[in-house]
């Protein structure tokens, strides 16, 4: 009995295999330094995070931005990128929703959802915040400084309102755009819920290029945007402004109905 108090109490005890709070340890693995990432973890929600975390390590990439993101699914990803891959992130929230249908928990202390971001490096200057309207869902976006390749680099994650809210997300798009003016060199990550040439993402190409150099509004009719989802349409995107993209790969995935899209980036 003496034995199993101390298991339980050091599996619940901050920084156990189960908190989320991983104690700092010493990567196993290195992470490839230049490379970010972004990813809507749903549908489906309740996918596995063991199978998650191990896509995840195959790129093993420096940055990783996750949206429609239950606190505790982040968190039990993080756990199995350290314990059985040897990567190290540490994490901040852009929590939009505390909702007990989306992420469980009790009436009184429901699950938090919304954008998160992972860093192998420290994150500082963390902002989070809700758009003015988020359409059917809350929505907004979350901001750290981060680094990238050997450089501080402001990193953006953002989800926009769903399909068929036009007008709202072009109201996103310009709190969000606003924001991005304010530095020479920016990441902006996210599902923006529409295609390349959607008029609301205008304020967004105006300041950033596609990590994708093929991928521009102008090119959408030939097919140059690889698609990122399972329905065929490119809403996920790694926007650069004042950086260079090196290479870029979309990789379909069965744990969610969006595609992981990863960028290596040229800091020079």
């Amino acid at each position: 009995m003496a034995v199993l108090c101390v298991i339980l109490i050091g599996s619940s005890a901050p920084g156990g295999p189960h908190s989320g709070r991983a104690a700092p340890v010493d990567p196993v693995r290195d992470v490839v330094p230049n490379r970010v990432m972004t990813w809507n973890l749903c549908n489906p929600c309740e996918a596995s995070n063991v199978h998650r975390a191990a896509e995840i390590a195959v790129f093993a990439p420096q940055v990783i931005g996750v949206q429609e993101a239950c606190v505790r699914d982040v968190e039990a990803i993080r756990e199995y990128l350290r314990n059985l891959h040897g990567l190290v992130y540490r994490v901040e929230y852009g929590m939009v929703l505390h909702k007990r249908s989306r992420c469980g928990g009790t009436p009184w202390n429901p699950g938090a959802f919304g954008q998160a971001i992972l860093s192998a490096a420290p994150m500082t200057d963390h902002v989070s915040v809700e758009y003015p309207e988020g359409g059917s869902e809350d929505r907004g976006y979350m901001a750290v400084t981060t680094t990238v390749g050997g450089r501080d680099i402001r990193v953006f994650n953002t989800h926009l309102a769903q399909r068929r809210q036009e007008s709202v997300r072009a109201e996103q798009t310009r709190v969000l755009a606003t924001e991005v003016a304010r530095h020479e060199r920016a990441v902006v990550l996210g599902d923006f819920n529409a295609v390349p040439d959607a008029p609301e993402l205008s304020r967004i190409w105006a300041l950033a290029v596609d990590a994708d150099p093929q991928c521009h509004p102008t090119r959408t009719a030939a097919g140059a945007c690889r698609a990122t989802t399972d329905w065929q349409s490119k809403f996920d995107y790694v926007f650069l402004r004042g950086i260079t993209p090196v290479e870029h790969r979309v990789h379909p995935s069965r744990y969610s109905d969006h595609h992981q899209l990863y960028t290596d980036l040229d800091l020079a």
